[in-house]
C-alpha cells in the first residue's frame, strides 16, 4: 500500500471503472458482509463472465490471475479496497464510497433512484395541477384529488420526497 492516499478525481475514478472485473469486485464488496476471498470473488464474476453456474475451470483461473495481479492491486494502491495478498481476502477500504458514489447498480427490472425521483414528481405535479384545475373548475370533480387541499397533496408528495432522499443516504452510508 502507498504511503499517501492518491487522489481519487473524477477521471481516475471513471478509470478505474472502465474495467468490467473491477466494477464487478465492487458490486460485489457492496452486498459483502466484511472481507471475501479472492477465490469467492473470482468464482462470482467468471459465472457473470461464462453465464454458467459453476463457471468452467480455466475461466475462474483467468479471472482469479487477473484480479490477483492486476486488479486487485490497483483498487488496494487507491485505498478503494484492502487487499491482503498473504490472506488472499479483500474488504473494502477508506475510499470505497467515493467510487460507489459513481455507480448506481439497478438489477433489471428495477428503478434507478433516478427513475423514482422522477416518477414521484410526475405524480406529485401532476396531482397538484389536477387538484388547483378543479379547484379553479365547477364542471370538473375527480374524487379525492378535488377534495384534498393543493398544501396537502404538497406536503404529502414533498414529504415523500425527502424520507426517500433520506433513506437513500442511510443506505448508502452503511454500505
Amino acid at each position: 500500500m502507498s504511503e499517501e492516499t492518491p487522489e481519487l478525481d473524477e477521471n481516475r475514478i471513471y478509470e478505474v471503472l472502465s474495467s468490467q472485473r473491477r466494477r464487478e469486485t465492487i458490486n460485489y464488496l457492496r452486498g459483502a458482509e466484511g472481507a471475501v476471498s479472492i477465490g469467492e470473488l473470482a468464482e462470482h464474476i467468471a459465472e457473470i463472465e461464462t453465464g454458467e453456474s459453476p463457471p468452467p475451470k480455466d475461466s475462474r483461473k483467468t479471472v482469479y490471475v487477473s484480479l490477483h495481479q492486476t486488479h486487485l492491486p490497483e483498487l488496494d494502491d487507491l485505498e478503494i479496497v484492502n487487499y491482503d495478498t498473504d490472506e488472499k481476502t479483500i474488504e473494502v477500504a477508506e475510499q470505497f464510497q467515493e467510487v460507489t458514489v459513481y455507480m448506481e447498480v439497478v438489477e433489471p427490472g428495477e428503478l434507478s433512484w433516478s427513475e423514482y425521483y422522477l416518477g414521484v414528481s410526475a405524480i406529485g405535479l401532476t396531482i397538484i395541477l389536477l387538484s388547483v384545475l378543479t379547484r379553479s373548475s365547477e364542471t370538473i370533480d375527480i374524487p379525492l384529488i378535488s377534495d384534498t387541499e393543493v398544501a396537502y397533496w404538497s406536503i404529502f408528495f414533498l414529504t415523500v420526497i425527502a424520507f426517500s432522499a433520506l433513506y437513500q443516504t442511510v443506505t448508502r452510508r452503511s454500505i
